[in-house]
């Protein structure tokens, strides 16, 4: 056994959106009052593991978290002025960095191909933002950081099968051991697992239950307000 350096890749829109629709406590809720922070995410996760993996790991002498998520577009003013609030709480911790891609907008046009525009001059959405690129950049530093010599373990915190082939490429390179974490609801024993390409050589998965996606986040009105205020 020895102690290990960990980087958490956390594919920050997936972790959050698919714990708040899994679990029944939440599922009601806002989105807002169910934020993950990645730091408290990060601890929770590492003394899981700590605790359940069988390979016979120690718990990391340190670790970092890298939380890659959406921004929505400066124009979209109160989301952006959040958006870059949460990130400046979320980094007063060094081992803490959050990466925004901006969201992707589409906008409606009439018959002659112009785009529509409401009372004020704005163009009109056509339906909700989505995201744009953010399985790539959470592809690339997973595989950017198993290549660095002082990462011993790389975990991978989605439930998007698209990132599947990380798994089998930080695996090829043989630098670090890579192992993934994903949601679980033990009532209804249903979570979201990514797997390997090769199913017959799994990796390493670590559970995360209904109490860690609460204690691992600010769920309630008051607290979300509160981390918001606090660097405002």
């Amino acid at each position: 056994s020895k102690d290990l350096r960990t980087t958490i890749i956390v594919d920050y829109q997936n972790v959050h959106l698919t714990g708040h629709g899994l679990f029944g406590s939440t599922r009601a809720l806002p989105l807002h009052e169910t934020l993950v922070d990645p730091l408290l995410f990060g601890q929770h996760l590492l003394r899981l593991e700590t605790r359940d993996n069988v390979q016979g790991w120690q718990a990391p002498c340190s670790a970092e978290s890298w939380s890659i998520g959406d921004n929505p577009h400066p124009t979209m003013i109160g989301n952006y002025a959040r958006n870059l609030a949460q990130k400046a709480h979320w980094e007063r911790d060094p081992r803490v960095e959050v990466t925004l891609r901006p969201l992707k907008y589409e906008y409606l046009k009439d018959a002659a191909g112009i785009y529509a525009t409401d009372i004020h001059g704005k163009r009109i959405l056509s339906g909700k933002p989505r995201e744009k690129g953010v399985d790539v950049l959470c592809a690339l530093a997973a595989i950017r950081e198993a290549q660095d010599p002082g990462t011993d373990l790389v975990i991978l915190a989605s439930s998007d099968s698209d990132l599947s082939p990380v798994l089998d490429e930080v695996r090829r390179l043989g630098a670090a051991k890579v192992e993934t974490c994903c949601w679980y609801d033990t009532q209804a024993r249903r979570g979201y697992q990514i797997h390997p390409t090769d199913r017959t050589k799994p990796v390493w998965n670590t559970r995360l239950d209904e109490a860690t996606f609460k204690h691992a986040g600010t769920h309630s009105p008051r607290m979300a307000k509160s981390a918001i205020s606090s660097v405002a």
